[in-house]
């Protein structure tokens, strides 16, 4: 029965695909989220002080908040390495104050969570960590619905930029 049911499975996913590629709004749908994805690397890009194409972002959930590291690609290209730490201090400072403006802005909304950390920002601490090839911010909660709030924020920061990291 198990083998049967992978089978139906398994040969139901070419015409699955194939159903999405005959969908006529498939190719709409396609070159929005294309052009989504333009927009938030060039605001990215404008907001941050560095190339989003130079740097890797990842976000990361933990048991008690989460982490926003940048790395420079280039492990010797000083000039983005001192952007994207000069960016995650700026961070540290905004987010501590409950302005959530700067991914507003590369995101064209207000992401999911930031509401929420804004009203809790006395109760979640921020820091920043220097890494060899550039930065974190290490974000910290006792509270439960702060740490709801960042791992919504933290989600969206995956999807949104693509990272592929862990959402769980």
């Amino acid at each position: 029965m198990k083998t049967l049911v992978a089978t139906v499975f398994l040969f139901s996913l070419p015409l699955a695909a194939q159903d999405m590629q005959s969908c006529p709004m498939h190719k709409q749908h396609t070159e929005v989220q294309s052009q989504h994805q333009a927009n938030v690397e060039k605001n990215g890009d404008e907001a941050m002080g560095f190339s989003q194409q130079s740097a890797t972002h990842h976000f990361r959930l933990q048991p008690d908040g989460g982490m926003i590291e940048v790395t420079a690609n280039d492990a010797k290209d000083t000039q983005d390495i001192q952007a994207i730490r000069s960016h995650l201090m700026h961070i540290v400072m905004m987010f501590s104050n409950g302005d959530f403006s700067i991914p507003m802005f590369v995101h064209s909304q207000l992401p999911p969570g930031a509401t929420e950390m804004k009203e809790k920002r006395a109760e979640i601490s921020y820091s920043f960590i220097e890494l060899p090839n550039g930065g974190a911010v290490r974000i910290k909660t006792e509270n439960h619905d702060a740490l709801n709030a960042v791992h919504d924020f933290l989600r969206f920061q995956i999807e949104d930029h693509k990272t592929e990291d862990k959402t769980d």
